[in-house]
């Protein structure tokens, strides 16, 4: 539901701190005015505009800023609960490479669940690596799923190689740029933004290895039609070797402060310098970095914190809450550094990272990332209304809401005490529910049987379109796991000596 203004009253609201204080502090039984698409005011006590205006009683509830996730497969929702035990290689096969058993009607509906998934958990912008593009259809359906689903996003266009067929062995095209996709790429960007401006389409490219010629000259033409992230995967280890995707776009002349380096795991010191340089961005994806064999986030290095954010990376895999990223990778950081000191029979006297740290990462560090910390992030007057409303009287937030509202959340919250999301001025959970989707399918020939949509809805096409991947995983590769990641060592040059 929408409305010409909104008002959060009596509210704990979460706002930047002061120069050299803490980056976030609380502002107690304080009120928040939206008019429009914008923060209009914050203070103690706001009168209504009109009798129009949504009020929202806020006692008992934190305000804060709407969290950006800034590296995610969103399509992936039908592939949900397969990865729990699997590495990196087991993955590549049985969700990545999974784009080529969806229609073009399954990619729309997990691509909607994707970012309905997203906006429950609190996140009102994402990053979508969206490397399902097997047709220009597939394309257009995900981009109007995203439109539709009320969140913000930079949709990034993954250009790449593709499955072929999958027997009598695995087999990937070579054809990285196939000139529709460029062309409709180019055209999707120049024709954005979508939803009142709320999507615009960027850019995901990992062929880095392709002649300087061909990824400069595919860099300028999505630059000059106004693309304003490119997204490219960076993981030094056995699997996608050891060389500096950051020395490859410095080589290309392409390195600039619209990249986004998802992972960037194992990333060399001049990496890092060179990327803080010229102000790209680093995603860290704590979940599936650490199980599926990638290495330790980077986000709390001293050399790359000031350029990171946080990422969900696959919700295939783990929940799309960008709080539980925050949480696992502040803990494990804080693992790493106290097992350091208990090494040497020591123990540690003060932990060396706040909850306020990793808080930064999932608020402002992903506006940062996208080019946007003066249009999203914190919670300040003249910005976009991007807000997650928690309930600190819940059973979890209970008393760690009023000792420390940042602490709640990071440490205490889930997405069950989420209670209202406010995406550009407009609510899209309230009450602790989704409210219905009202379609837009302007970019779209795919023709839904209802225009507005309750979750429920939803739902019953993703477990229908879901069931339609699997029987088409049946007839392409049969489920034959040991084949498949075979068949992947093939086709990525992988040594299996590297493997164990």
């Amino acid at each position: 539901m929408s409305a010409q203004s909104i008002l959060l009253r009596n509210a704990t609201i979460l706002v930047p701190g002061p120069a050299g204080g803490k980056p976030v502090v609380p502002l107690r039984s304080h009120s928040l005015l939206i008019e429009g698409n914008k923060i209009a005011r914050i203070a103690t006590h706001i009168d209504a505009p009109s009798d129009k205006t949504q009020v929202i009683d806020c006692t008992g509830k934190i305000v804060s800023p709407g969290f950006i996730d800034t590296h995610h497969h969103v399509w992936q929702t039908l592939l949900k609960g397969r990865h729990a035990d699997h590495s990196l290689l087991e993955y590549v096969p049985t969700g990545n490479m999974q784009s080529f058993n969806y229609t073009t009607e399954d990619i729309f509906w997990g691509e909607l669940g994707g970012c309905l998934e997203a906006l429950d958990a609190g996140t009102t912008t994402i990053v979508d690596h969206a490397h399902m593009n097997y047709s220009p259809a597939h394309s257009t359906n995900a981009l109007a799923a995203t439109v539709s689903s009320g969140i913000r996003s930079h949709f990034c266009y993954a250009l790449m190689n593709k499955v072929t067929q999958w027997e009598p062995e695995l087999t990937m095209n070579t054809d990285f740029l196939p000139s529709w996709a460029v062309e409709q790429v180019e055209e999707l960007i120049k024709a954005g933004p979508y939803g009142n401006g709320r999507v615009n389409v960027g850019l995901a490219f990992d062929a880095l290895f392709l002649p300087t010629e061909i990824v400069a000259d595919l860099y300028k033409r999505v630059r000059q039609a106004g693309a304003k992230v490119i997204t490219t995967h960076y993981v030094r280890n056995a699997v996608f070797g050891q060389n500096s995707a950051v020395d490859a776009l410095e080589r290309h002349g392409v390195l600039g402060p619209d990249i986004i380096l998802s992972h960037a795991n194992q990333l060399l010191d001049s990496d890092a310098k060179k990327l803080s340089d010229v102000n790209a961005a680093i995603s860290s994806t704590p979940d599936t970095e650490i199980q599926m064999g990638l290495g330790y986030p980077v986000c709390f290095r001293d050399d790359t914190s000031a350029i990171s954010s946080l990422g969900v990376d696959c919700h295939s895999n783990n929940g799309s809450s960008i709080v539980n990223q925050m949480r696992l990778g502040l803990q494990a950081e804080r693992g790493i550094r106290n097992h350091a000191i208990l090494e040497t029979s020591k123990a540690p006297r003060h932990l060396s990272l706040s909850v306020q740290e990793v808080f930064r990462l999932g608020t402002i560090g992903g506006a940062k990332a996208i080019g946007m910390q003066d249009q999203l992030g914190s919670l300040e007057e003249g910005k976009l209304a991007d807000i997650v409303i928690f309930d600190g009287l819940s059973p979890s937030m209970i008393c760690a809401a009023e000792e420390d509202p940042v602490a709640a959340i990071v440490l205490h919250s889930s997405t069950a005490d989420i209670e209202t999301v406010i995406v550009d001025g407009r609510v899209v959970k309230q009450q602790g529910k989704l409210v219905p989707v009202e379609l837009d399918m302007t970019l779209s020939d795919f023709k839904p049987a209802k225009a507005r949509l309750e979750w429920s809805d939803v739902a019953k096409e993703l477990l229908q379109s879901r069931q339609r991947v699997i029987e088409a995983g049946k007839k392409s590769w049969g489920g034959d796991l040991e084949k498949a990641v075979g068949g992947v060592m093939k086709a990525f040059y992988v040594d299996p000596k590297n493997v164990i």
